[in-house]
């Protein structure tokens, strides 16, 4: 179910209408910032009545709603769908949403039910981080998440800004000031964190960033020795509001 996004009076599907490497460039040239909009629930029902019009029943995972009306839109279209809809706030974004999303159809392909697939979304939240890097601060102060004043700032002090994802909301944690520091920091977090846990899963998003990405993505497989590392790229959605050259790592483990 993809989100719009309208570039200077112009709407593209993410995803359909524009590619995440077509946006970049797109992002980088726009006049104002664009503006991104969620499914109506109507959208969301009608694909609902569809998919459930064989008595299956359907798992509705989506992105964070501390970030995007989305899960919103997707209760109220299961409540006018005819279709028996479990509508799943994932908490995270990116690879940490789709962590969730693989494990909900391998268990169902396996015969789970509803609630077993649910309970183990559930752990799969509890257990992952997601840390995301901006390289300007120009974009988080045009959507308005920072003051003019402090982009400014931090611009001049070429400070970096960490943020965690806590429970769904874009939590600043850290800053920095090289790439070097960033991969430090990203690296002893996920050492921390799953120390005595078996790491299930790794990915790292990235926007204009993919170097940084493979930097990073060594760094973590030399500290770790766990190798099947993704990396991808930052979807419009997301990089509307990060900008060029952020990078985020995701991770779970049990």
């Amino acid at each position: 179910m993809p989100l719009t996004i309208t570039v200077d009076g112009k709407s593209y599907i993410d995803g359909v209408d524009v590619s995440a490497k077509e946006y970049i460039s797109l992002l980088k040239e726009s006049k104002e910032i664009p503006r991104t909009s969620q499914p109506s629930a109507g959208v969301f029902a009608e694909a609902y009545d569809r998919l459930g019009a064989d008595g299956s029943e359907i798992i509705s995972i989506h992105l964070t709603s501390g970030m995007s009306g989305t899960f919103g839109s997707a209760q109220s279209g299961a409540q006018m769908s005819s279709s028996k809809v479990t509508v799943v706030d994932s908490k995270f974004i990116s690879r940490a949403l789709g962590f969730q999303v693989v494990e909900a159809a391998k268990l169902a392909q396996a015969g789970k039910t509803v609630t077993e697939i649910t309970e183990q979304l559930t752990k799969i939240r509890e257990n992952s981080s997601l840390y995301i890097m901006v390289d300007t601060l120009e974009y988080l102060a045009k959507g308005g998440r920072i003051g003019r004043g402090k982009a400014l700032l931090g611009s001049l002090l070429k400070i970096k800004p960490i943020a965690s994802l806590a429970d769904g909301v874009y939590t600043p944690v850290s800053k920095v000031r090289t790439y070097v520091q960033l991969i430090k920091f990203l690296t002893k977090q996920l050492e921390t964190e799953t120390a005595n846990k078996t790491i299930k899963a790794i990915g790292i998003a990235q926007a204009d960033a993919l170097e940084l990405a493979n930097d990073l993505k060594k760094a973590l497989s030399e500290a770790t020795g766990f190798q099947a590392i993704d990396i991808v790229d930052t979807t419009p959605i997301i990089s509307t509001h990060t900008g060029p050259g952020a990078l985020a790592l995701m991770y779970y483990a049990e």
